[in-house]
């Protein structure tokens, strides 16, 4: 048995293989009216295929909890049973290929209503669909972006009881894992860091205060979701900053915190949260932030961050840096992937009926 193919079972959930899809924004859902963050015929075709590929685990794009959660106008949500019932034929048809399907469960605090990224991503306003955006602190991500609203204790408690409730309509819908989204300059992001909460109430200051209500959301979520199905948290490691923003020691500290509120793996990426930062990117720059995790905590990690080779993958594995991959953009540019990594490790992956002959 391969480490990429060898199943991962966390709390009753059973995943086939190590080769998981992470949440990749796709910018289709219609931006207004009924059909608002309504999974469309796009989306089923783009899960599908990487479902028929192999691929163990998908969870799917950054789901809003609320309108003003979402990153975009064409982001996806669950905050109403329209779009629970458009979920289920995804989740049903991920699950009948074995793949298990998850929803990362998000709100993009001061980086909200912003256009899609191949129109440029910048902040839009009511004329394009757009909305006020919100934040721990009255500070714009960059120049571009507008100052938000500082959320009021009230209002960070609404938010909280908006991802409990998320998470209700994700278990009506057929997930079987739930991802909160933590990372990449978000709302949960943003008031981790000191680089984006400058509050001075029991939201802000101390490490204590500054993960408040990320743990506040992880307690709600975890709840309501059943205790026989794994909760996910992504985080971003680093900030990338010299000085005044979320480090890699926050990060180890924090995965325990977490696996003491009942979180299962920790999803680890960076940035997102500061702009005009130099980031090193190259294969795997971000691996040694979830094995760093994996080395001194107890809890399970993944690994994502130009993951692009069989055999890149499967090292990481079998060097127990993390505990799956997360393949993005390899997977948007070849949907099979997993098939084809089962095949040049001699691994056994599942192929549908209809493409046998590709075995």
């Amino acid at each position: 048995m391969t480490a990429l193919f060898e199943p991962c079972t966390l709390r009753d959930v059973t995943i086939p293989n190590r080769v998981w899809m992470p949440p990749m924004c796709q910018y289709s859902a219609a931006p207004q009216g009924p059909e608002t963050g309504v999974p469309t015929d796009w989306h089923f075709a783009h899960y599908a295929a990487r479902a028929t590929g192999g691929t163990g685990l998908i969870i799917v794009e950054a789901t809003a909890v609320s309108p003003e959660g979402r990153i975009s106008p064409y982001d996806l949500g669950i905050w109403n049973d329209t779009q629970v019932e458009a979920f289920r034929r995804i989740t049903r048809f991920l699950a009948a290929q074995g793949t298990v399907p998850a929803i990362q469960l998000a709100h993009a605090g001061r980086k909200a209503s912003t256009d899609r990224p191949w129109r440029g991503g910048a902040p839009v306003g009511p004329d394009a669909h757009g909305w006020d955006s919100v934040a721990p602190s009255p500070v714009a991500f960059d120049d571009r972006h507008p100052v938000p609203a500082e959320l009021t204790a009230d209002q960070i408690k609404d938010v909280v009881g908006q991802f409990a409730a998320a998470a209700r309509r994700a278990l009506a819908a057929g997930f079987e894992i739930a991802e909160i989204h933590g990372a990449h300059g978000y709302l949960i992001n943003e008031f981790l860091s000191p680089h984006s909460n400058h509050r001075t109430d029991a939201y802000g200051g101390s490490y204590g205060n500054r993960t408040r209500f990320a743990l506040e959301v992880v307690d709600a979520v975890r709840e309501v979701w059943p205790q026989d199905k794994p909760l996910f948290f992504r985080i971003s490691a680093t900030d990338w900053l010299d000085e005044g923003g979320w480090t890699a020691d926050d990060t180890v500290r924090f995965a325990a915190d977490l696996r003491a509120h009942g979180v299962d793996l920790l999803d680890v990426s960076t940035g997102g949260n500061a702009s005009g930062v130099r980031i090193p990117t190259g294969p795997g720059y971000q691996v040694p932030f979830a094995a760093r995790v994996k080395q001194e905590t107890t809890l399970p990690v993944a690994a994502v961050g130009l993951i692009t080779e069989v055999e890149q993958a499967e090292k990481i594995l079998a060097n127990g840096e993390a505990d799956a991959v997360l393949l993005g953009r390899e997977l948007l540019r070849n949907p099979s992937w997993a098939r084809l990594a089962a095949r040049e490790l001699g691994a056994e992956v599942r192929v549908p009926d209809q493409y046998h002959r590709s075995v």
